[in-house]
């Protein structure tokens, strides 16, 4: 158990997490092609057993998705959860947590997003998958930059055969250089970046047809300013494979790199529209 945390119903995390870090410092930042980390037996037993026990029903999902790029995945927001792993997500967010954060991956000055955009629980079922991409550089509504992912998987006795394991691929999408079963308190830390490309692109396929199931977090830092262009999750096709581009989201990057920033606003609102309606022809979030 790396997270030490107090008993139920709140699972506080001890204050002692924040030394925990600086542990893993030295091998996060030696990996390549992007920093990384992947921790096993990450919370306690417990915690995560009540993490399982809790998880709420597909149909209760904030957001779910079902297009080419990412398919059977829901969403589940904190606030929608119950009050014990509404707590735990509070602790996901408080200064111990941050600090080990801080300290495996050496990035300071780290800021926990209130608002949970794209974070919480997540879920994909069987069949569903998430290509390999990059994530959002810019959290609009706080005005942040996107620096670092925490991902914690659910899924006890889960084998490689099962599917929708995690992939980190390099820079010129040439290859994929790490493969993590999603085991049940597996954890990984990464960086986020413009080519920090990951996902699970290969297709969930349980024997019994169980979900793939996680928890999903979020950090940032206060260092965007306007001479940065932010961009959505940019989706990426593997070599070789069935794998579609978003044309949509590729127009609109394109169209943002060529038009000056007064008129790319007003461009913008018009893209978004049109990917709205190519996203709704090749099945749209519900």
């Amino acid at each position: 158990m790396i997270v030490e945390a107090g008993p139920p119903p709140f699972w506080f995390f001890d204050p002692s997490l924040a030394e925990k870090g600086a542990e893993y410092t030295a091998q996060y930042n030696a990996a390549s092609p992007f920093p990384h980390i992947v921790l096993d037996d990450f919370l306690p037993t417990e915690l995560a057993n009540l993490c399982l026990e809790e998880f709420p029903q597909c149909r209760a999902a904030h957001t779910q998705y079902a297009r080419n790029q990412e398919n059977r995945k829901f969403e589940f927001k904190p606030e929608t959860l119950s009050p014990t792993l509404r707590s735990l997500f509070q602790s996901f967010n408080s200064a111990p947590f941050i600090a080990f954060i801080e300290n495996v991956t050496g990035i300071k000055g780290l800021i926990p997003d209130p608002l949970y955009a794209g974070a919480g629980l997540h879920e994909v079922a069987d069949g569903g998958h998430l290509s390999i991409h990059a994530d959002f550089n810019h959290h609009a509504q706080l005005n942040l930059e996107r620096r670092v992912n925490v991902l914690i998987y659910l899924n006890p006795d889960w084998q490689e055969s099962y599917g929708g394991a995690f992939e980190i691929w390099d820079a010129a999408m040439t290859q994929c250089r790490l493969r993590v079963v999603p085991v049940f308190n597996r954890c990984v830390i990464f960086n986020t970046s413009s080519t920090s490309y990951h996902g699970n692109p290969e297709p969930v396929r349980h024997p019994q047809g169980k979900s793939r199931r996680s928890i999903a977090l979020y950090y940032y830092t206060a260092t965007w300013d306007e001479t940065r262009r932010d961009h959505s999750t940019r989706f990426k096709v593997r070599p070789a494979s069935n794998d579609r581009y978003d044309l949509g989201l590729r127009f609109s990057e394109i169209a943002a790199e060529l038009t000056p920033p007064l008129a790319n606003r007003a461009l913008r609102k018009v893209l978004r529209r049109f990917r709205r309606a190519l996203v709704a022809s090749n099945g749209a979030p519900h």
